[in-house]
């Protein structure tokens, strides 16, 4: 095998590590808000990625059967509905259930752990143990190819894009946007905070929300590269909380650069050992730099 083979090789594989990183940092997006900013240990994080799934797989399945034409142009506003849906549930749950646990970081983990379950089982109720399967629009499918013997996926591609742009979205909305200065003013000191006429209850259940409805946009990108089931968020909850932690929680610069360390690191090392001791050379350094460094890549200066 020549120098260029192996190049083209390992390019091959960082760019498929793309998708896998796209969720991660899609994942890692949410929680990072919900996790980073609020303190909320949502272990339900991951069936809210499955809710943007399965829309995409529900739109799919009603844009074939009602308006097949409009098979090619479905997926950007399937993505949209991803985000609504699991914006209204995580809506729902912040008002029904975690409203009531903020302070008490235990309770949060052991009751979304329960709602995670809850949203399993109606997972399997509604569309059954089976995973399904979006159709894709042919524009997303094939490759892309620069140069002999290297081939980029579309999809992947396509989904880089939409994280890019959740991200800058993100970015902009928390440092430029009034929501953004609640939050971190409510971060910073919940009581000055409503002293000064923020509405904190309510700042905390939108931060909750748009957490869900990033997650459902991950959701949305997952199925780009893998089948949905009712227990496919959960796959990556670990993960997820894996890059929040070892970027730092409360940083999202932070977020961006663990999700594409872990991910480009478990990409590129499962083409050159198994996929399982992939994933314990990642856990390893993680575990590693974090003995060193355990507040995290970009740790949040604070005044003590």
């Amino acid at each position: 095998m020549s120098m260029t083979d192996i190049f083209n090789i390992t390019m091959m594989q960082g760019f498929a590590g793309l998708s896998l990183f796209s969720v991660l940092l899609l994942m890692g997006l949410g929680l990072a808000i919900i996790f980073g900013q609020m303190g909320v240990i949502n272990m339900a994080h991951g069936e809210f990625m499955t809710i943007g799934a399965y829309t995409i797989y529900f739109a799919s399945t009603l844009t074939e059967r009602y308006a097949p034409s409009f098979l090619e142009e479905y997926f950007p506003f399937a993505i949209l509905l991803a985000f609504v849906f699991a914006f209204i549930v995580g809506w729902i749950a912040e008002w029904a259930l975690i409203r009531h646990l903020y302070k008490r970081p235990l309770d949060t983990l052991l009751a979304t752990w329960g709602l995670s379950l809850a949203m399993q089982q109606t997972f399997r109720s509604v569309f059954g143990a089976r995973e399904v399967s979006p159709a894709l629009p042919e524009w997303l499918l094939g490759s892309w190819s620069p140069a002999e013997g290297l081939d980029i996926p579309i999809n992947g591609l396509f989904v880089m894009m939409v994280t890019l742009l959740v991200t800058g979205f993100v970015l902009l909305a928390l440092y430029r946007s009034s929501w953004g200065l609640k939050v971190r003013a409510t971060v910073a000191n919940r009581a000055m905070a409503n002293a000064v006429g923020i509405n904190t209850k309510r700042t905390d259940r939108l931060t909750f929300a748009i957490g869900c409805g990033i997650a459902g946009i991950a959701g949305a990108a997952f199925t780009t590269i893998g089948s949905t089931g009712p227990t496919s968020g959960s796959l990556y909850i670990v993960d997820a909380f894996l890059v929040v932690t070892f970027g730092g929680a409360a940083s999202l610069l932070g977020t961006v650069a663990s999700a594409f360390g872990i991910a480009q690191t478990q990409s590129i090392a499962e083409f050159f050992i198994s996929g399982s001791m992939a994933k314990v050379l990642t856990l390893l350094l993680i575990v590693i730099i974090l003995m060193i460094r355990p507040q995290g890549l970009f740790a949040s200066k604070i005044r003590r």
